[in-house]
Parts: C-alpha cells; structure tokens; sequence
C-alpha cells in the first residue's frame, strides 16, 4: 500500500553475486526427441494437404488440421514404449482452448498426462510424467471455429520400460482390511470381496458412485486387478490406486463392461486399491464375489527420502564464522533493491552470542535463530530496515522476515522500517524498536507477534501496524490504524481521537511452526494453540517437536510430483529458499501436515492450474511462503478444504501464516481467487494478498484478479490481515461467525473509469464484504484507502459492505482519500460522511451499527 503514485525509483542491482553468495541452480537440460518421423494417426485431417504426419516431420512449414468439431486427436507411435517428460506443441492459428495430453501402451486405454484450460495458442511447453508407447494430444474445445491445427507434435524422454519384476500369481489382497462407500445389509460387507471364497459377496447400496477397496498394508505396485461380479455389475467403473487411502489414481478406466469375470492388466504403486463405481448396469447396487490384486516383486517407485541438508540457498552461521558481518553485506548488496528478482536468502543463526553485527535485510530474505527461545541466539548489534535504495521511502519494503532472535541494538533502538510482508516474529528486543526510516518518509506496514520489546516501539511515520501477543515497553504514536491484541504495555483504545484500538487478548492464536537444532539436529517446533492469550508464548512453549527427518526438504529444482509423492507417503514439506514452478496442484491431504518455507520461497503455478489444495481436515500449518500467480489465469491460487467443508476444527484448526499471495509485479499474472478458506474454523495470522500496482505484467486486465480472500468456512478468524487492489470484492466473507482483528485495505490504482466497478448500482466493491445471508460477524481496526490514478473522479459508494442485524459489529472503521485521488461517499453502507480534498484525512465510525 502506497500513499502516492509509486515508481520502482531506483534501477535493481544487477551485479552478479559474490562467490560466498550460494548459486541458483540452472534449468535442467531437455531429453532427446523422440516422436520426430515417427507413425502419426488422427481422429481425422482437414484436407489431404495436413495429415497427421505433417505434425512429426520436423518442418515447421506443414501441419496436421482437423475436421472442425471439438473432440479430434492426434497421436504419435514411439515404437517403443517410454519413459515421457516433456511435450512441445507448435500451434497454428486454430489452437485448442482445452485439450488433454495423453499416454497409451497399446493405443486403446489411454491415462492423462496432462490438462490444459485456457490455452492461449502459440507453443505450449508442458513438462509431463509417465510411460507409453504411444502419446496423443486430445482436443477438449477449439478456441476458433476451425478444427485444430499444428505445425508441430514433439515428444521428449527416453526410450524403454523401466525394468520392473514379475507379476505375481498371488492375491496380495486376500484377508486384508477393506471398507466400502455403501453395504446393502449386514450380510453383504465389504470383506467379503477380500475373503477368497466365492460364495460370499459385497455388495453396495442403489445408487452412484459406490466403491470397495482395500489396504494391502504397505506400498505395492499393482501389475493386475481380477474382478468377479455377481449378477449386479458395473457398466462403468475405475480401477484406482493410493499411496494414503485420500488421493486417488486412476490405473484403469472401464466402460461397456459385460460383468461376469474379468483381469485388467494396470501399472501403479499404491498401498490402497480401490473399485470406483460410476454407471450400474442394474436397477440394483454394485456387488462383487472376489476381487484379487496381484503386485510385481520389484519396480517400486523408490520412496522420497525425508531429511537432509538445508540446499543452496540457506546461509548457517555460527559466532565464530570467519567474515560474517561481509556475508550479509553480501547478500543485502543483492537484494536491497532486487524486488522482484528470483533470488531467496535464509540466513540461520546457531545459538551463541554474536557481536558488532548489523544484519541488513533487503528482498526476500529471512533471518532466524536455531535456538528454542529466542534468549538462546544473541546479537550485540542490529537487524535493520531501511529505505536508502528509495529515497527514505519505506512504502515497497516488502518480502523479508526476522524471527526468534534477542536483539540488544548497538544505539539502544533497532529499525523495522517495513511495510507489508515482513513479520517481527518472536523477537526480543532489549531496547527500542523504530518503525519508521531514516528521516521519517511514508511507511505502510506492518506486524509483529510474540516479541518482548523492552523499550518503547517508535511508530513515527508507520500509516497502520497491528500486533499480537507481544509485549512492549511503550508506544509513541500511530498515523491511522494502530490495532493490538493480547500486548502487555499497549495503549489504551482512543479511536474516537486517535488511532488505537486495542484488545485485552486474542481470542485463538497460534504461533508460527520454525527450525531449531536440538544439540546437532535440526527439528521443527510446532507451537500449540492458544485461547485468550496475552503476551507471548515462550520461554514456556507449549507444542511439539518434530525431526527433519519426517520433512522433504525441497530444494530449487524439485517437481510438484515429488512434492506430492512425499506428501502422500506422510512427509511434512520445508519449501527452501528458490522459486518452484508447479506443473501440478500441491494436495495436502493429511491432518496436521506442515508446510514451512525458509527465505520467502515462492510457488508459481503454470498451465493455469492451482497452487496448492489443503484438505478438509484437522492441524494442518501452513507457513512462510509466497505464493506467485502464473501467466494463465489459475481458478484459485490457495483453497483451504473444498467446497461445502462441514468437518468441526475448533480443537485443532488449520492456520495460514505468512503466507503470501502476489498476482503481477513479477510479470503477468492472472487469478480468479487468490484465497479461499472453505473449512471451518480456520486461522489465517498475518497475510498479504496483493494485486500488483507496480512491476511488470500490471494492467486492468493484465493481471486481472476478481477476489483476494473468500471466507465460505463457519468461525473463522482473520490477525493481521492485509488484502490489496483487486477487481472486485478485496475481501468477500461467506461464512457465519466470522472475526477479523486489524484489516488493511487499497482499493485498485487502476479502476478505469467507474462505469468497469458500477455493480448493482453501487459505484465500487467494497473492500470488506459481508454476504446479505450472514448472521453474525465482528471485526476490529479496519481502514480502507483509494488511490483511483487512473481516474480521479471516482466515487466510491463505500469502504465496506455488511448486512444489518443485531449479529454483525464493527469497531474502530475508517476510509481514506490519498491525495484526493478518487472519494468515497461514506464508510460503512450509506452511514459515515464522504471525503474530500486532498489534505488524506480519514473518516471514521467508532462502531457500526
């Protein structure tokens, strides 16, 4: 957030690294080719002129098209099967929309490789995984009313079967543990299918889907699937396998079965086998005598290793390190300007003492002591934030963290001068706290949490903060929006004059999981939740410690499909500094996973799909990590549990914390939802979801992005909660019971005109929305600002947006005209009075209603 126009200012550094600064890794190199005049086939060709070997000829001057209908393929014999990795499509002008790429040993039973929405033409570069001897591109919907058309079908990999045993005669099913979706009675159950007599049987209720499967009791591959139905069979149905019993692989997909008894050649590994069910082909449910599943005695995909070393990108120090105040000289050269640059520095400080140190932080860096309290890793000296690189403006001091370190400044006052992005977490600080630049420019931060500041915490010129469980010595003033909760030593509540607002305590917290060694070890400490919570959590440190061992540690270079595979064999994720493009969504399915990036390390989704996708389930943590729209606009960047979420977290919620959310400034990015918490319960502590106003790839619809955080889950809690720029609804809240404590707001800079924001005769989206259908709702230190640079005219009808009924409050709200550049005509509703002129002044309402 921004009280003026912003202009990168400053040119980025661009000077290489010095050697003692760790290397980011290079792009891998591409596999051979494979498909170049190789047996090419379609579904169909437009003329004699473009047929389907036009297309693997290596000759960028023919092409296959098709006939000018949706559903056309074309597919390429390899010879041989292969192991795949990547496939290149030249497109011409009458490119797909939607199409799939696909994998056949045979030809006939095809598995996805990949699914690509929204294509945009030209040549799509799709790293894929999987084997086949035949690979085809399968076309969903044509973005032009011709058929498809392209010059060229390239796929990369190698050639040849991964050796893999024999398999095996034996029912690795039999006798074990089986569950079902559905019994039709008592005497039908599930393990009847797995008890090896055919006499006995399964069978489901009347309806679809239905599903039996089995726990073959550890990881297997899965070579062959007999099934023997009884009389009610399924028309259609899948064979599928699991590494956790939660996320499913399709081995096998059947359609037109004749029942009776049947063998179905799959490749997989999985621990779970499962018979989905989709079409019956009776009145009645689906019923199965036996099913068998036999498994090869090798060619297990190897299990991801947990543990290991911290990668290239992670900087450990101890007190004695030779030349250590040079290091991070170093690394801030880099980054004091580099805003959005690809680098990523986690420094890590071993307990001791360190003397005459001033830690300079510039982008995306981290600094964090290894000791369990913050006591135990000592610096004589500073951390600093400063704004020389843009002239004392501190308003882009965005992406860098400090946490679990004591602090004792070398002039008896450190500087945080920060905006958003950058938490204070569990500090101590033994003297004073400047949040404000040398010289007292803008600032717009910014939030601290578990920290002990013994002096006093010097806003100055900081626009808005919010602060949580801490403990301060003092505070001198505030600008705007001084919001606290649970800090001993906050001011007292005086919005009605001032800027504070403040809370006795947190009605749930938890605090942030982060790395510790425990004599040479290195662990996570999950910290445990909190109700009503004052000051903060340590030395006493309630919570669990959990080895490296049970994290993959993912290093630059590592595949969404290996994320997933350690995710589904139980592994929690620590996301090391670097830049990770996905070409899969994350899926976290298992209660009580942690997620926890070192160094701001960044998720990119491509190909339009989704960044990451938690489960409805309890615990799961989800920490330290941005989150980087891709250049094809992705449905939802971040979805904690899906859609329709029921499952009661109030003992154990899912948190998101420090979790970031970008879409532009990095180049174009696009998004429907950046943000949306489905499951109930749920803490998101300290976020910033940005639509970029500044950077490359920014523009109306450039980096278009309707919604920053949507909130469908009951009882929901937002600390710290800053949400920028966007299209439409900033923040738009579904669900009942919901609470927000501190919210920091900037409409879009680049509203064309008001007619692009006029909705049901309303000039503008609120910044904070509450659904007409909500009961109750409570929220606290709320401020939203318009800085319309596009058309200074505009008038907002309002900040907020809430039904009025005696469940929904407001405390402490207030909306702002920076320099003029745009109004609005009141605050909550049709209640505050507008602003006007230039002089940034707010207006406020103590309580609404």
């Amino acid at each position: 957030m921004r009280l003026r126009l912003r202009s990168l200012g400053i040119a980025l550094v661009t000077a290489a690294a010095l050697v003692t600064i760790p290397a980011q890794l290079p792009a891998a190199a591409a596999d051979a080719p494979l498909s170049q005049g190789k047996t090419a086939t379609s579904s169909s060709t437009e003329n004699g002129g473009t047929p389907a070997s036009a297309a693997v000829d290596g000759d960028l001057g023919t092409r296959w098209s098709s006939a000018a209908t949706d559903s056309q393929w074309l597919q390429v014999d390899l010879g041989q099967s292969a192991t795949l990795t990547q496939v290149v499509l030249n497109w011409e002008a009458a490119y797909a929309k939607d199409y799939k790429l696909q994998a056949s040993a045979d030809g006939s039973t095809w598995t996805d490789l990949k699914t690509v929405t929204g294509g945009d033409g030209g040549t799509d570069t799709l790293d894929v995984s999987g084997q086949g001897r035949y690979v085809r591109m399968y076309g969903v919907s044509r973005a032009t009313p011709y058929g498809y058309s392209l010059w060229e079908f390239q796929v990369f990999g190698n050639a040849g079967t991964p050796p893999v045993g024999t398999c095996s005669t034996g029912n690795a099913a039999k006798g074990r543990t089986a569950t079902a979706s559905s019994t039709e009675n008592g005497g039908t159950p599930a393990s009847a299918a797995f008890d090896g007599d055919t006499a006995t049987r399964w069978s489901s209720q009347a309806s679809d889907p239905q599903w039996v499967r089995v726990d073959l009791g550890s990881t297997q591959n899965i070579c062959k699937v007999d099934l023997s139905w009884e009389a009610a069979y399924a028309k259609e149905f899948k064979l599928q396998a699991s590494a956790d019993g939660t996320t499913w692989t399709d081995l096998r997909t059947v359609t037109g079965a004749t029942g009776g008894t049947a063998s179905y050649d799959v490749s997989g590994a999985g621990r779970y086998l499962r018979v989905y069910g989709t079409a019956r082909a009776t009145g009645y449910g689906y019923s199965l005598w036996e099913v068998a599943v036999h498994t090869t005695d090798g060619g297990t995909t190897p299990p991801v290793e947990g543990g290991g070393d911290l990668g290239p990108n992670v900087i450990v120090v101890d007190p004695n390190t030779p030349g250590l105040q040079s290091k991070f000289d170093q690394v801030f050269a880099q980054q004091e300007s580099n805003q959005f640059g690809s680098q990523r520095y986690q420094f890590l400080l071993k307990p001791g003492t360190y003397n005459g140190i001033n830690a300079q932080l510039g982008f995306y860096t981290s600094i964090s002591g290894l000791g369990l309290n913050p006591d135990d890793t000592k610096i004589n000296g500073d951390v600093t934030v400063d704004a020389g690189w843009f002239n004392g403006n501190a308003t882009q001091n965005f992406w860098r963290s400090a946490e679990n370190l004591a602090l004792n400044p070398v002039n008896g006052t450190d500087r945080w001068a920060v905006a958003q992005a950058a938490p204070f977490r569990r500090m101590h600080v033994t003297g004073g706290l400047n949040l404000a630049p040398n010289g007292y420019g803008w600032a717009s931060g910014g939030y601290i949490a578990d920290s002990k500041i013994d002096g006093t915490v010097g806003p100055y010129s900081q626009q808005q903060w919010y602060t949580r469980d801490s403990s301060v010595g003092g505070w001198t003033n505030g600008v705007w929006n001084m919001t606290f909760s649970g800090v001993q030593g906050a001011p007292a509540t005086n919005f009605d004059t001032g800027p504070y607002t403040t809370l006795d305590t947190t009605p749930v917290s938890r605090e942030k999981p982060f790395l510790y060694l425990d004599g040479n070890d290195y662990k996570v400490f999950v910290p445990a939740k909190r109700t009503n919570a004052r000051g903060v959590s340590w030395p006493a440190n309630a919570g669990t410690s959990l080895p490296l061992n049970q994290f993959y540690v993912v290093k630059p270079g590592a595949t969404a499909a290996t994320i997933n595979q350690a995710l589904s064999q139980g592994l929690n994720l620590l996301f090391t500094p670097g830049v990770y493009h996905l070409d899969q969504t994350i899926n976290v399915n298992r209660a009580n996973t942690v997620v926890l990036g070192l160094g701001l390390a960044t998720i990119v989704p491509d190909n339009g799909i989704d960044a990451m996708h938690v489960a409805d389930v309890d615990g799961v943590r989800l920490a330290g990590f941005l989150i980087d729209a891709g250049a094809k606009k992705s449905d939802t960047l971040l979805q904690i549990g899906p859609a329709g979420s029921s499952a009661d977290h109030a003992a154990n919620p899912t948190t998101m914390q420090d979790v970031f959310v970008r879409i532009g400034g990095a180049g174009p990015g696009l998004a429907t939802n950046s943000v949306v918490v489905n499951s109930d319960d749920a803490i998101v502590d300290h976020t910033w979801i940005w639509r970029a106003d500044h950077g490359s790839g920014v523009g109306w619809e450039t980096n278009r992005a309707d919604y920053g955080l949507v909130v469908n889950g009951d009882d929901v809690l937002t600390t710290g909660l800053f949400v920028e720029h966007f299209n439409k609804y900033d923040v738009l809240w579904n669900g009942e019971r919901g609470r927000t404590l501190f919210f920091q707001n900037e409409k879009a800079y680049d509203v064309p005109n008001a007619a692009a924001i006029t909705h049901d005769g309303i000039v503008g989206y609120a910044a904070y929305k509450v659904a007409d259908s909500v009961t109750t709702h409570e929220a606290w230190g709320l401020g939203s600002y318009c800085n319309f640079t596009s058309d200074p005219s505009i008038v907002q009808q309002h900040g907020f947006q809430v039904p009025v009924k005696p469940g929904i409050k407001l405390h402490s709200i207030q909306v702002i005209s920076l320099g003029g550049k745009g109004q609005y005509a009141h605050v909550v509703n049709n209640t505050g009075a507008p602003t006007s002129g230039t002089d940034t002044v707010p207006s406020k309402i103590t309580s609404f209603p």
